[in-house]
C-alpha cells in the first residue's frame, strides 16, 4: 500500500495538471449545470441546440454527433425530445433527398436567446479572477493541447 500511495499522491506535474484540469473542468461544468437545472432545461440538450446553431441552423445527425461526442446511434434518440418539444425538427436534404437534417426551429432559436445570456453571464462570473491577458494565455495553451492529436 505504501507504494501505491506514493504512487497516487507524488503526481509528475503533467499527471498533477492533467487532473487539475479536470477538476476545474468539472467544477465549471457543474456550476453551467445548476444555472441550466434552475431553468428546468438540460445542459446536454442545449449543447445540441447550440451546435446547431452554430451550423448556421441546420445539421445531418451524423456531423452533430461528431461535434458532441457520441455516437450516430446515440444521436438519434438524443433528438427525440428536442423535436417533441418543438425545438428542432427534421426535413429531408436538399442536396440528397435520402438524407435527412436537423433544423433548429424558431422555438429553438427563441430558447437560446432567452437563456444563453443568463449562462454565459455565470461563466464569465467564475472565470473573473483571469484578466483578459490569462484568459488568452489560457485558451492558447488548451489550443496547443487540442491540436496535439494522435
Amino acid at each position: 500500500m505504501d507504494v501505491l500511495q506514493r504512487y497516487v499522491s507524488q503526481q509528475p506535474l503533467e499527471v498533477e495538471t492533467f487532473f487539475a484540469m479536470v477538476d476545474t473542468t468539472a467544477e465549471l461544468i457543474g456550476n453551467s449545470e445548476k444555472y441550466w437545472s434552475s431553468r428546468g432545461i438540460n445542459g446536454a440538450r442545449i449543447r445540441i441546440l447550440v451546435e446547431i446553431a452554430k451550423a448556421g441552423g441546420t445539421i445531418l445527425p451524423s456531423v452533430l454527433a461528431v461535434r458532441i461526442g457520441v455516437t450516430k446511434a446515440n444521436i438519434s434518440v438524443l433528438l427525440v425530445p428536442l423535436e417533441q418539444q418543438g425545438y428542432i425538427r427534421s426535413i429531408s436534404d436538399p442536396k440528397d433527398g435520402r438524407k435527412r437534417r436537423i433544423l433548429l426551429s424558431d422555438e429553438g432559436e427563441k430558447l437560446l436567446l432567452d437563456v444563453l445570456p443568463g449562462n454565459r453571464a455565470v461563466i464569465a462570473k467564475r472565470m473573473e479572477n483571469l484578466d483578459a491577458d490569462k484568459l488568452k494565455l489560457l485558451l492558447s495553451l488548451l489550443r496547443k493541447l487540442q491540436a496535439r492529436k494522435e
